[in-house]
Protein backbone atom coordinates (compact mmCIF):
# COMPACT_ATOMS: atom_id res chain seq x y z
CA UNK A 1 0.00 0.00 0.00
CA UNK A 2 0.99 3.86 -0.67
CA UNK A 3 0.62 5.76 2.04
CA UNK A 4 2.89 8.85 1.05
CA UNK A 5 -0.45 10.34 1.42
CA UNK A 6 -1.34 12.77 4.75
CA UNK A 7 -4.87 11.31 3.92
CA UNK A 8 -4.51 7.57 5.35
CA UNK A 9 -7.09 5.34 5.82
CA UNK A 10 -7.36 2.61 8.65
CA UNK A 11 -6.87 -0.12 7.10
CA UNK A 12 -3.59 0.89 5.59
CA UNK A 13 -2.84 1.86 9.16
CA UNK A 14 -2.90 -1.38 10.20
CA UNK A 15 -0.99 -2.34 7.12
CA UNK A 16 1.95 -0.30 7.95
CA UNK A 17 1.61 -1.49 11.66
CA UNK A 18 1.57 -5.36 10.78
CA UNK A 19 4.75 -4.34 8.28
CA UNK A 20 6.52 -1.97 11.45
CA UNK A 21 6.04 -4.85 13.47
CA UNK A 22 7.58 -8.19 11.20
CA UNK A 23 10.68 -6.12 10.28
CA UNK A 24 11.30 -5.18 13.84
CA UNK A 25 11.06 -8.26 15.46
CA UNK A 26 11.88 -11.81 13.62
CA UNK A 27 9.63 -13.47 16.28
CA UNK A 28 6.42 -11.78 15.00
CA UNK A 29 4.07 -14.00 12.77
CA UNK A 30 0.79 -13.25 10.70
CA UNK A 31 -1.46 -16.10 10.22
CA UNK A 32 -5.08 -16.46 8.74
CA UNK A 33 -7.22 -17.42 5.98
CA UNK A 34 -6.49 -15.99 2.81
CA UNK A 35 -3.76 -13.25 4.74
CA UNK A 36 -0.71 -14.37 2.38
CA UNK A 37 -1.03 -13.69 -1.54
CA UNK A 38 -4.39 -12.19 -1.37
CA UNK A 39 -3.71 -10.09 1.72
CA UNK A 40 -6.41 -10.59 3.69
CA UNK A 41 -10.63 -10.28 2.59
CA UNK A 42 -9.94 -6.49 3.70
CA UNK A 43 -6.45 -6.04 2.31
CA UNK A 44 -5.05 -5.29 5.92
CA UNK A 45 -2.26 -7.89 5.11
CA UNK A 46 -1.82 -6.92 1.74
CA UNK A 47 1.83 -6.99 0.43
CA UNK A 48 3.32 -8.61 3.77
CA UNK A 49 3.67 -12.17 2.20
CA UNK A 50 5.91 -10.77 -0.57
CA UNK A 51 7.58 -8.90 1.03
CA UNK A 52 8.68 -11.30 4.21
CA UNK A 53 7.85 -14.16 3.01
CA UNK A 54 5.22 -17.05 3.21
CA UNK A 55 6.63 -18.52 6.74
CA UNK A 56 6.37 -14.73 8.03
CA UNK A 57 2.66 -14.12 7.00
CA UNK A 58 1.16 -17.75 6.74
CA UNK A 59 -2.33 -18.38 4.81
CA UNK A 60 -4.12 -21.22 7.41
CA UNK A 61 -6.68 -24.05 6.27
CA UNK A 62 -10.05 -22.97 7.40
CA UNK A 63 -10.11 -24.21 10.76
CA UNK A 64 -10.13 -21.35 13.75
CA UNK A 65 -9.95 -23.41 16.16
CA UNK A 66 -6.83 -24.89 14.49
CA UNK A 67 -5.31 -21.54 13.63
CA UNK A 68 -5.70 -20.05 17.38
CA UNK A 69 -4.25 -23.60 18.68
CA UNK A 70 -1.33 -23.39 16.47
CA UNK A 71 -0.52 -19.66 17.47
CA UNK A 72 -0.93 -20.93 21.42
CA UNK A 73 2.05 -23.46 20.66
CA UNK A 74 4.11 -20.97 18.90
CA UNK A 75 3.78 -18.44 21.48
CA UNK A 76 4.85 -21.61 24.20
CA UNK A 77 7.88 -21.90 21.85
CA UNK A 78 8.90 -17.38 21.85
CA UNK A 79 6.91 -16.42 18.92
CA UNK A 80 4.53 -13.32 18.42
CA UNK A 81 1.68 -14.87 16.76
CA UNK A 82 -0.68 -12.30 15.02
CA UNK A 83 -3.37 -14.16 14.03
CA UNK A 84 -6.68 -12.67 11.68
CA UNK A 85 -10.52 -14.29 12.55
CA UNK A 86 -11.83 -12.56 9.20
CA UNK A 87 -14.89 -12.08 10.02
CA UNK A 88 -16.40 -11.67 13.93
CA UNK A 89 -18.60 -14.28 14.09
CA UNK A 90 -15.92 -16.65 12.73
CA UNK A 91 -14.12 -16.53 15.84
CA UNK A 92 -16.58 -18.61 17.93
CA UNK A 93 -15.33 -21.77 16.73
CA UNK A 94 -12.06 -20.88 18.41
CA UNK A 95 -13.45 -19.53 21.33
CA UNK A 96 -12.64 -22.99 23.28
CA UNK A 97 -8.78 -22.44 22.37
CA UNK A 98 -9.73 -18.95 23.92
CA UNK A 99 -11.14 -19.64 27.10
CA UNK A 100 -9.00 -22.55 28.18
CA UNK A 101 -5.76 -21.71 26.89
CA UNK A 102 -4.80 -18.25 25.69
CA UNK A 103 -6.72 -16.32 28.26
CA UNK A 104 -5.32 -19.22 31.39
CA UNK A 105 -1.90 -20.48 30.22
CA UNK A 106 0.31 -17.13 31.40
CA UNK A 107 -1.24 -17.91 35.15
CA UNK A 108 -1.42 -21.36 35.04
CA UNK A 109 2.15 -21.52 34.60
CA UNK A 110 2.61 -18.94 37.54
CA UNK A 111 4.14 -16.09 34.79
CA UNK A 112 6.68 -18.93 33.56
CA UNK A 113 5.10 -18.71 30.05
CA UNK A 114 3.24 -15.76 28.33
CA UNK A 115 0.56 -15.36 25.49
CA UNK A 116 1.89 -12.58 23.35
CA UNK A 117 -0.69 -13.66 20.74
CA UNK A 118 -2.48 -10.53 19.11
CA UNK A 119 -6.24 -11.92 18.00
CA UNK A 120 -7.14 -9.14 15.27
CA UNK A 121 -10.80 -9.52 14.53
CA UNK A 122 -12.71 -7.61 12.16
CA UNK A 123 -16.13 -6.43 13.48
CA UNK A 124 -19.28 -4.67 14.08
CA UNK A 125 -22.02 -4.03 11.44
CA UNK A 126 -22.75 -1.06 8.82
CA UNK A 127 -21.47 -2.97 6.01
CA UNK A 128 -24.46 -4.95 4.65
CA UNK A 129 -22.90 -8.13 6.27
CA UNK A 130 -25.53 -10.91 6.73
CA UNK A 131 -25.24 -12.91 9.78
CA UNK A 132 -22.06 -14.46 10.93
CA UNK A 133 -20.00 -11.46 9.11
CA UNK A 134 -21.29 -7.99 11.50
CA UNK A 135 -21.35 -9.01 15.17
CA UNK A 136 -20.57 -7.16 17.77
CA UNK A 137 -18.92 -9.75 20.42
CA UNK A 138 -16.48 -8.27 22.76
CA UNK A 139 -18.98 -9.04 25.49
CA UNK A 140 -17.85 -12.80 25.32
CA UNK A 141 -14.37 -11.47 25.42
CA UNK A 142 -14.43 -8.73 27.83
CA UNK A 143 -15.50 -11.52 30.61
CA UNK A 144 -12.92 -13.56 30.03
CA UNK A 145 -10.04 -12.88 32.96
CA UNK A 146 -7.27 -13.01 31.20
CA UNK A 147 -7.37 -11.09 28.21
CA UNK A 148 -6.47 -7.23 26.99
CA UNK A 149 -9.68 -6.14 24.33
CA UNK A 150 -9.22 -3.02 22.52
CA UNK A 151 -11.08 -1.41 20.19
CA UNK A 152 -9.64 1.60 18.04
CA UNK A 153 -11.54 4.29 16.55
CA UNK A 154 -8.95 6.31 14.57
CA UNK A 155 -6.70 5.78 12.20
CA UNK A 156 -3.57 7.04 14.69
CA UNK A 157 -5.12 4.70 17.56
CA UNK A 158 -5.19 1.94 15.01
CA UNK A 159 -1.40 1.82 14.26
CA UNK A 160 -0.71 2.90 17.33
CA UNK A 161 -2.52 0.31 19.47
CA UNK A 162 -2.38 -3.00 17.03
CA UNK A 163 1.54 -2.27 17.60
CA UNK A 164 1.66 -2.05 21.56
CA UNK A 165 -0.59 -5.09 20.83
CA UNK A 166 2.10 -7.40 19.08
CA UNK A 167 4.44 -5.63 21.65
CA UNK A 168 2.49 -6.95 24.83
CA UNK A 169 3.59 -10.04 26.85
CA UNK A 170 -0.53 -10.57 27.42
CA UNK A 171 -3.23 -11.74 25.11
CA UNK A 172 -4.89 -9.08 22.84
CA UNK A 173 -8.36 -9.30 21.45
CA UNK A 174 -7.76 -6.19 19.03
CA UNK A 175 -11.68 -5.49 17.33
CA UNK A 176 -10.79 -3.70 14.22
CA UNK A 177 -14.46 -1.87 13.18
CA UNK A 178 -15.16 -2.73 9.68
CA UNK A 179 -17.34 0.32 8.49
CA UNK A 180 -14.11 2.19 9.26
CA UNK A 181 -11.66 0.48 7.52
CA UNK A 182 -11.57 3.20 4.62
CA UNK A 183 -12.39 6.30 6.61
CA UNK A 184 -9.51 8.94 6.03
CA UNK A 185 -7.54 11.08 8.41
CA UNK A 186 -4.52 13.25 8.35
CA UNK A 187 -2.26 10.42 9.70
CA UNK A 188 1.60 10.83 9.23
CA UNK A 189 3.74 7.31 9.32
CA UNK A 190 6.63 8.97 9.73
CA UNK A 191 5.99 9.59 13.48
CA UNK A 192 3.09 7.04 14.28
CA UNK A 193 3.32 5.90 17.96
CA UNK A 194 4.77 9.33 19.59
CA UNK A 195 0.91 10.69 20.04
CA UNK A 196 -0.98 7.65 20.97
CA UNK A 197 -1.55 6.87 24.39
CA UNK A 198 -1.03 3.24 25.63
CA UNK A 199 -3.75 0.38 25.89
CA UNK A 200 -5.77 0.85 28.89
CA UNK A 201 -6.34 5.28 28.70
CA UNK A 202 -9.58 6.56 27.22
CA UNK A 203 -9.38 9.51 25.28
CA UNK A 204 -11.71 12.88 25.87
CA UNK A 205 -12.62 13.25 22.06
CA UNK A 206 -15.07 16.25 22.39
CA UNK A 207 -15.65 18.11 25.82
CA UNK A 208 -18.98 19.34 26.76
CA UNK A 209 -20.43 20.22 29.96
CA UNK A 210 -24.84 18.50 29.58
CA UNK A 211 -23.34 15.03 29.58
CA UNK A 212 -20.91 12.62 28.29
CA UNK A 213 -21.38 9.93 25.99
CA UNK A 214 -19.33 6.84 26.76
CA UNK A 215 -18.50 4.99 23.16
CA UNK A 216 -15.66 2.85 21.55
CA UNK A 217 -14.94 1.47 18.12
CA UNK A 218 -17.72 2.37 14.84
CA UNK A 219 -19.91 4.38 17.56
CA UNK A 220 -17.00 6.95 18.10
CA UNK A 221 -18.03 8.73 14.80
CA UNK A 222 -21.98 8.09 15.33
CA UNK A 223 -21.78 9.90 18.66
CA UNK A 224 -19.60 12.66 17.18
CA UNK A 225 -22.32 13.34 15.06
CA UNK A 226 -25.12 13.33 17.71
CA UNK A 227 -23.17 15.31 19.76
CA UNK A 228 -22.83 18.01 16.80
CA UNK A 229 -27.02 17.99 16.53
CA UNK A 230 -27.27 18.35 20.25
CA UNK A 231 -25.46 21.55 20.09
CA UNK A 232 -27.84 22.56 17.85
CA UNK A 233 -30.51 22.18 20.60
CA UNK A 234 -28.76 24.30 23.17
CA UNK A 235 -27.15 21.05 24.43
CA UNK A 236 -23.04 20.70 24.92
CA UNK A 237 -21.91 17.13 24.79
CA UNK A 238 -18.93 15.58 25.85
CA UNK A 239 -17.88 12.75 23.41
CA UNK A 240 -15.38 10.01 25.53
CA UNK A 241 -13.60 7.14 23.42
CA UNK A 242 -12.84 4.32 26.13
CA UNK A 243 -10.39 2.72 23.19
CA UNK A 244 -9.50 -0.14 25.66
CA UNK A 245 -12.25 -2.38 26.80
CA UNK A 246 -9.70 -4.37 29.40
CA UNK A 247 -7.98 -2.52 31.28
CA UNK A 248 -10.28 -0.03 31.74
CA UNK A 249 -9.39 3.25 32.76
CA UNK A 250 -11.87 4.27 35.51
CA UNK A 251 -10.62 7.35 36.07
CA UNK A 252 -11.06 9.41 32.73
CA UNK A 253 -14.36 7.40 32.44
CA UNK A 254 -15.53 8.48 36.43
CA UNK A 255 -13.93 12.45 35.59
CA UNK A 256 -16.08 12.94 32.80
CA UNK A 257 -18.86 11.39 34.35
CA UNK A 258 -18.53 14.01 37.54
CA UNK A 259 -17.86 16.78 35.18
CA UNK A 260 -21.23 16.59 33.78
CA UNK A 261 -23.42 14.57 36.10
CA UNK A 262 -25.27 12.66 33.27
CA UNK A 263 -23.73 9.86 31.04
CA UNK A 264 -25.18 7.88 28.46
CA UNK A 265 -23.11 4.58 27.22
CA UNK A 266 -23.15 3.89 22.90
CA UNK A 267 -22.46 0.09 21.85
CA UNK A 268 -23.38 -1.72 18.81
CA UNK A 269 -23.52 -4.93 20.51
CA UNK A 270 -27.20 -5.99 22.07
CA UNK A 271 -27.28 -4.34 25.28
CA UNK A 272 -28.39 -7.09 27.44
CA UNK A 273 -25.21 -8.31 29.54
CA UNK A 274 -23.14 -6.32 27.36
CA UNK A 275 -20.28 -4.06 28.13
CA UNK A 276 -22.53 -1.11 28.38
CA UNK A 277 -24.15 -2.81 31.54
CA UNK A 278 -20.83 -3.27 33.15
CA UNK A 279 -19.56 0.60 32.25
CA UNK A 280 -23.25 1.78 33.76
CA UNK A 281 -22.64 -0.33 36.99
CA UNK A 282 -19.22 0.93 37.20
CA UNK A 283 -20.38 4.62 36.62
CA UNK A 284 -22.80 4.26 39.57
CA UNK A 285 -20.88 2.77 41.78
CA UNK A 286 -17.93 5.28 41.72
CA UNK A 287 -19.76 8.60 40.57
CA UNK A 288 -23.15 8.04 42.14
CA UNK A 289 -22.89 11.28 44.47
CA UNK A 290 -22.08 13.22 41.14
CA UNK A 291 -24.99 11.85 39.21
CA UNK A 292 -28.19 14.34 38.15
CA UNK A 293 -29.79 11.51 36.72
CA UNK A 294 -29.51 7.64 35.92
CA UNK A 295 -27.13 6.16 33.58
CA UNK A 296 -28.30 5.19 29.97
CA UNK A 297 -27.23 2.93 27.58
CA UNK A 298 -27.75 3.57 23.67
CA UNK A 299 -27.65 -0.44 21.81
CA UNK A 300 -27.92 -2.60 19.58
CA UNK A 301 -31.27 -4.57 19.79
CA UNK A 302 -31.06 -7.71 21.80
CA UNK A 303 -31.86 -9.44 18.58
CA UNK A 304 -29.53 -11.89 15.69
CA UNK A 305 -28.00 -9.33 13.64
CA UNK A 306 -30.55 -8.67 10.86
CA UNK A 307 -30.40 -8.67 7.53
CA UNK A 308 -28.93 -5.76 5.45
CA UNK A 309 -31.83 -3.67 4.83
CA UNK A 310 -32.53 -3.23 8.56
CA UNK A 311 -29.25 -2.60 10.52
CA UNK A 312 -29.81 0.78 10.18
CA UNK A 313 -32.85 -0.14 13.03
CA UNK A 314 -30.60 -1.68 14.79
CA UNK A 315 -27.43 -0.20 14.99
CA UNK A 316 -27.34 3.20 17.63
CA UNK A 317 -28.10 6.26 15.22
CA UNK A 318 -28.10 9.92 15.96
CA UNK A 319 -31.87 9.84 16.71
CA UNK A 320 -31.48 7.19 19.18
CA UNK A 321 -28.37 8.77 21.09
CA UNK A 322 -29.82 12.28 21.03
CA UNK A 323 -33.51 10.58 22.85
CA UNK A 324 -31.47 9.41 25.72
CA UNK A 325 -29.85 12.77 26.15
CA UNK A 326 -32.89 14.15 26.25
CA UNK A 327 -34.22 12.07 28.64
CA UNK A 328 -31.15 12.79 30.83
CA UNK A 329 -32.26 16.48 31.42
CA UNK A 330 -35.26 15.96 33.19
CA UNK A 331 -37.34 19.40 34.01
CA UNK A 332 -39.18 20.15 36.96
CA UNK A 333 -42.37 20.61 35.19
CA UNK A 334 -43.69 17.79 33.26
CA UNK A 335 -44.17 18.68 29.86
CA UNK A 336 -42.85 16.18 27.37
CA UNK A 337 -42.26 14.58 24.26
CA UNK A 338 -42.75 10.61 22.65
CA UNK A 339 -39.44 9.50 21.77
CA UNK A 340 -38.74 7.18 19.30
CA UNK A 341 -36.58 4.46 21.49
CA UNK A 342 -39.52 3.47 23.26
CA UNK A 343 -43.30 5.11 22.99
CA UNK A 344 -42.56 6.30 26.68
CA UNK A 345 -43.83 10.09 27.24
CA UNK A 346 -40.21 11.24 28.88
CA UNK A 347 -39.73 15.34 29.86
CA UNK A 348 -37.62 17.17 27.75
CA UNK A 349 -35.09 20.05 29.63
CA UNK A 350 -34.75 23.45 28.73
Amino acid sequence: MNIQSSRTTMAEALNTALRHALRDDPSVHVMGEDVGALGGVFRITDGLAAEFGDDRCADTPLAESGILGAAVGMAMYGLRPVVEMQFDAFAYPAFEQLVSHVAKMRNRTRGKLPMPITIRIPYGGGIGGVEHHSDSSEGFYLHTPGLHVVAPATVGDAYGLLRQAIASDDPVVFLEPKRCYWSKENWSPAEPVAVVPPIGRAVLRRTGTAAVLITYGPSLAVCLEAADAAREEGLDVAVLDLRSLVPFDDETVCAAVRGTGRAVVVHEASGFGGAGAEIAARVSERCFHHLEAPVLRVAGLDIPYPAPLLERHHLPGVNRILDAVRRLNWPDTGVGTRTESGGEWYAVGA
